[in-house]
């Protein structure tokens, strides 16, 4: 491996400088052998507390949104689900996260597993699922901001579709989006800020809450049957996206001991942020279940503390949402900048800003494609990002027991210390609720996934096409294959696309 390396190293340069047009010093320092940036731009990197409350925004981002499963299953449902949901789904997708990001800790994170795993066209469908279910997401934030805004400026509200909120929708969309141009840095602390002071009324509330708690109010059932669906799907949106982090693993200062912390830190807070907010409203009101609707959490902090405590839990969600949006558009433009590395996207999308080094062109994407889908009908396509999501992880789940099985040569500084069939009954339970969540979605869903998918496979074979016709530069992939370790010798350009 060290006489590899050493007929690697000279070639990663000359192709770096070939392509960029400069050293491979990159922005704010020297590059090291996996495209870490050394020198001053350390000051620049995610360290273990930020990336804990990234995390927690990529997942959570505090109780908001799930008032709904009580609603659908009562109280006692919804107290088992966020105690249980968390641990069975959250700790085998954080665990593969950890080991994968560390084995190999550059942008893109999981399409670089996909790809290392069944090369360039896996890693691409896989970069298309997860990056449309997350700018799916993203694009509710600001929309939800306005909801909240519309409560004091009526003219905003949900529902007037006038120019005021449409362009409340867009000045929050690009206003949030030029902070997340300054720097991942001051994005990382932010969200540690935002989660400390969206987090507080919670804590509040339940310390109030506990000596009013009355434990029989957790079995009061619902009226008529069960929705299982509704409950399972609120499950599933307040704790997905434990992955997403991992698109910023070349971001993170020493990434094979931060991650693993950070995601079993963040395990933890997630369940925390839900379950005990959750206990005290449920536990301490005696509204029925079909009162929770999304928002009643802050009428129940306003029953248990006052109208001070309703004000700052609705102020909470306000911020709670810029934090999501924060942190998932870090995510989608790191993830866009892996790709580019990859060579799976045009060179373009891997350029960063000067004095930030964030990947600004990503940014600008990923900044048009939420405004675009800010205004679409979000009832099927949020089915369909969900959708898009399982496809994903399950593909997601199969490269990690692949590499597992076959690249055992594959250095991995954070190991799950499982054996391969542990690892894959590890990876069976939030298997079986991703293909749940595939089986239950309608026909429409099927299609415009399906439709999506085509396109996701096209985009592939456009690139390809670029790519021999030279009418966009691509990076080769030298520097990306090399970093993963891709066999012995040095995978081609034309080789890789």
């Amino acid at each position: 491996m060290d006489q590899q390396n050493q007929t690697i190293e000279p070639l990663l340069q000359r192709q770096q400088q070939e392509e960029d047009g400069t050293s491979v010093q990159g922005v704010g320092g020297e590059a090291d052998t996996h495209g870490h940036r050394r020198g001053s731009s350390n000051s620049n990197k995610l360290t273990f507390l930020p990336l804990v409350f990234l995390i927690y925004f990529e997942v959570a981002g505090g109780a908001y949104g799930a008032e709904l499963a009580v609603k659908a299953a009562g109280p006692l449902f919804t107290l088992l689900g966020f105690l249980v949901f968390p641990f069975a789904w959250g700790v085998p997708e954080s665990l593969v996260t950890a080991e994968l990001s560390a084995a190999l800790p550059g942008n893109g994170g999981f399409v670089r597993w996909a790809d290392l795993a069944f090369g360039p066209l896996a890693g691409s469908l896989l970069g298309t699922w997860k990056y449309l279910s997350c700018v799916i997401n993203i694009a509710a934030y600001p929309a939800l901001v306005a909801d909240y805004l519309g409560r004091v400026i009526p003219a905003v509200a949900a529902g007037t579709g006038g120019r005021k909120r449409t362009g409340t929708v867009v000045g929050m969309t690009l206003f949030l989006s030029f902070v997340n141009y300054t720097g991942l840095s001051i994005v990382g602390w932010g969200a540690v800020v935002l989660g400390l002071v969206s987090l507080a009324p919670f804590v509040l509330m339940t310390g109030i809450a506990v000596p009013k708690m009355r434990p029989r109010r957790w079995t009061v059932q619902v009226e008529g049957s069960k929705d299982w669906r509704l409950f399972f799907n609120t499950l599933f949106w307040n704790l997905n996206y434990w992955d997403s982090a991992s698109t910023m693993a070349g971001e993170v200062e020493r990434p094979e001991r931060t991650f693993p912390r950070a995601l079993a830190v963040a395990v933890v807070l997630i369940a925390a942020s839900y379950l005990l907010p959750l206990m005290a409203a449920t536990g301490a009101t005696d509204a029925p279940p079909d009162t929770w609707a999304n928002g009643y959490l802050a009428d129940a902090a306003g029953i248990i503390g006052g109208p001070w405590l309703k004000y700052w839990i609705e102020a909470g969600a306000v911020l709670s949402s810029v934090g999501m949006f924060e942190a998932q558009l870090s995510s989608g433009a790191f993830q866009l900048l892996g790709m580019a590395e990859l060579g799976l996207l045009p060179a373009v999308f891997a350029s960063r800003a000067t004095l930030s080094g964030t990947p600004w062109v990503a940014i600008a994407a990923s900044t048009a494609v939420t405004l675009a889908v800010s205004f679409l009908s979000f009832d099927d396509v949020v089915a369909t990002a969900n959708f898009l999501y399982s496809l994903g992880t399950l593909l997601e789940f199969t490269a990690f027991l692949w590499l597992r099985a076959t690249r055992a040569d594959l250095k991995r500084p954070y190991r799950v210390p499982l054996p391969l069939p542990a690892l894959a009954a590890m990876c069976a339970v939030p298997s079986a609720f991703l293909a749940y969540v595939c089986v239950v979605a309608g026909w429409r869903v099927f299609a415009l996934a399906g439709g999506l998918t085509a396109l996701g496979v096209g985009l592939y074979g456009a690139m390809r096409l670029c790519r021999s016709r030279k009418w966009l530069r691509f990076k080769t992939g030298v520097v990306a294959a090399a970093e993963d370790h891709q066999g012995d010798a040095v995978v081609s350009a034309g080789d890789r696309v």
